[in-house]
C-alpha cells in the first residue's frame, strides 16, 4: 500500500530529480528540459482544501490525501496515505521552501513539482506569466486553464467545476510527462 502511495506522490511530481533546497526559491519542470521558477507564495483570496486526489500513470490509479492551506503570505501542503499517515509536509514562503518527507523513500521527486501543479491551478495568471519563460503563456477560459509551449502546444490543462465564490480544480492533465489528477474536494 505504501508503495503505492509513493508511486502517486512520483506522479504528482513527475520531473527529473533536481533538488531545492530549503530556503531556495522552488523551481518545477513544465516539461522535459524546461524549467521555471514558481511565483510567489501568497494567494488572495485565501484557500483551504481538504483533497483527495486521484492520479492515473500509464493506465493505473493511484490515490493520496492532501491538506491545502494558502494564504497572501504562506502556501502550506500536507500529504496523507488514505489511511491518515503524514506522508510528507511542504511549506513555501518569502523564506524559500521548506519540505519535510515523514517517511522515506529512495528516489521521491522535489515537492516544487506538488506546488507546480497546484499553483498552476489557483494562482492567478498574471502571477504566471511573470515567472514563465518567453513564448510560453497561460490562458484562462471559463472552466479551463490552458499552459502552452512556444509552439502553441497544450502542456498543461486545468479543468475546473463551479463552487461557491467561484470555480475550483476537478482535473489537471499534464500532456508533456503523460499523467491525470483528478481533484475531489473533501470539504463538501
Amino acid at each position: 500500500m505504501l508503495k503505492r502511495l509513493f508511486v502517486l506522490i512520483c506522479l504528482l511530481l513527475l520531473s527529473a530529480c533536481a533538488s531545492v533546497p530549503d530556503g531556495v526559491h522552488p523551481a518545477a519542470w513544465l516539461k522535459p528540459g524546461v524549467r521555471v521558477s514558481l511565483p510567489q507564495a501568497g494567494l488572495t483570496p485565501a484557500i483551504q482544501a481538504h483533497q483527495l486526489l486521484t492520479s492515473r500513470y500509464r493506465e493505473r490509479e493511484h490515490a493520496l490525501m492532501v491538506v491545502l492551506d494558502a494564504d497572501a503570505r504562506r502556501l502550506s501542503l500536507v500529504g496523507l496515505s488514505m489511511v491518515g499517515v503524514r506522508l510528507f509536509t511542504v511549506q513555501y514562503d518569502e523564506r524559500g521552501l521548506q519540505a519535510r518527507q515523514e517517511i522515506v523513500a529512495p528516489g521521491l521527486p522535489p515537492a516544487a513539482q506538488v506546488l507546480s501543479d497546484i499553483m498552476l491551478s489557483y494562482w492567478p495568471v498574471a502571477a504566471w506569466q511573470a515567472v514563465l519563460p518567453a513564448g510560453w503563456h497561460l490562458v484562462d477560459e471559463g472552466l479551463q486553464r490552458q499552459l502552452l509551449d512556444p509552439q502553441g502546444e497544450v502542456v498543461t490543462r486545468v479543468d475546473y467545476e463551479e463552487a461557491s465564490g467561484g470555480r475550483r480544480p476537478v482535473q489537471v492533465r499534464q500532456t508533456a510527462f503523460g499523467y491525470e489528477i483528478h481533484i475531489r474536494n473533501l470539504d463538501d
